[in-house]
């Protein structure tokens, strides 16, 4: 472990837990090696969400900025609030007297990495996923050395770039991994009963929620419970059906412990986004991966691939499931603990534990 006492790394990170939550586990990391880290965030409610109970940790907030097409009327706007938002970010790390800049994707990432380059510090960018969106695209233009989750990403960027591949990295609290008897006392749940979790990402998923609120009585009828993690958005949308059958599980509109939803489930419904791929490999969990069909460049189905290929997880495409066959394969693969068993031991081989560290590890070789 390379230690970085007094070095100063400023995070840019937020938007969606994708990226907030790998942030998180870096600037942990850095801490624990004697360093400094300030995390820059956005005003997005996930984010607020995100970050309750990290009090330790310093947040700076960014307006949230989304860049629309090249011709849009919406293009002068985007421009003048991404200056705005440079001219803060120069500040914020001339002020904090910054040692390095991380970006963990999204335009969040751009004007620190541009305000990092400014002033000629080594800049880095992690991409999580399979494919890189356009904003890593754009980002790894500032970056010193571009840092992978997975090794199929690295020939996306550019041959002349540094490319490393280390993984995403996993929030401490999550490593920490109860065990289930606790994660299934934390939920109030039946310990009796295998509990299907579903997580539809950080900001939810409509369809998914959709699929398995129709799915609760007969969940119930098979003698399965359901921890649902539904988003703030569709709470009240699904939380009716768990209102008509009380045994049949859980529903939470967000779950800031998510370690303990983690450890209690026996079986995984999500979308594919890398941090939460990352999650459910460290705990071990078989899975069932329906990737959101609007990401850009489809890049959750490549994500799903990497793990459904091996046999770590079934990938579900969302446009070819009705409630009635959701219903019944799902039943189905929960209950056959043999398929259940052999997805998780081909999940833990695609375990990167401490990718968190390696990140460390990358930036303080940097600073020599």
């Amino acid at each position: 472990m390379i230690d970085v006492s007094d070095r100063k790394l400023v995070i840019a990170c937020g938007g969606t837990g994708g990226h907030l939550f790998p942030g998180i586990a870096v600037a942990e990391s850095w801490r624990k090696r004697g360093g400094e880290v300030m995390l820059l965030i956005s005003e997005k409610q996930i984010d607020t969400l995100a970050t309750e109970g990290y009090e330790h940790l310093r947040f700076e907030r960014l307006p949230s900025i989304a860049m629309p097409g090249l011709i849009s009327l919406k293009m002068p706007g985007f421009l003048l609030g991404f200056f705005r938002g440079f001219l803060r970010c120069r500040k914020l790390i001339r002020e904090f007297e910054a040692d390095a800049v991380l970006g963990m994707g999204g335009f969040t990432s751009t004007a620190p990495l541009m305000a990092g380059r400014f002033r000629n510090l080594p800049t880095f960018v992690h991409e999580s996923n399979a494919i890189p969106g356009r904003a890593n695209k754009l980002n790894a233009k500032f970056a010193t050395a571009i840092l992978v989750g997975f090794e199929e990403c690295a020939k996306r960027f550019d041959a002349k770039k540094r490319v490393e591949t280390v993984g995403t990295p996993l929030r401490p609290k999550v490593a920490a991994r109860p065990s289930r008897e606790e994660a299934i006392e934390f939920f109030g749940l039946d310990p009796a009963k295998k509990t299907i979790m579903v997580m539809g990402g950080s900001q939810g998923a409509r369809r998914l929620n959709e699929l398995v609120a129709a799915s609760v009585p007969e969940m119930d009828a098979a003698g399965l419970q359901l921890l649902h993690l539904s988003g703030p958005t569709d709470y009240e949308v699904v939380k009716p059906a768990y209102e008509k059958h009380p045994e049949a599980g859980v529903v939470k509109d967000f779950c800031s412990e998510i370690q303990f939803a983690l450890a209690a489930a026996d079986l995984a419904v999500c979308r594919s986004g890398a941090s939460c791929l990352t999650e459910l490999a460290f705990y071990e969990t078989p899975s069932i991966l329906v990737p959101y069909p609007f990401a850009a460049d489809d890049h959750q189905t490549a994500n799903a691939e990497i793990f459904s290929k091996p046999g770590a997880a079934e990938l579900w495409e969302q446009n070819s499931l009705s409630e009635e066959t959701f219903t019944r394969d799902l039943i189905q693969l929960a209950k056959d603990g043999e398929r259940l068993d052999a997805m998780k031991r081909k999940m833990a081989e695609l375990a990167i534990p401490e990718a968190s560290e390696q990140v460390c590890d990358v930036v303080a070789a940097e600073l020599g």
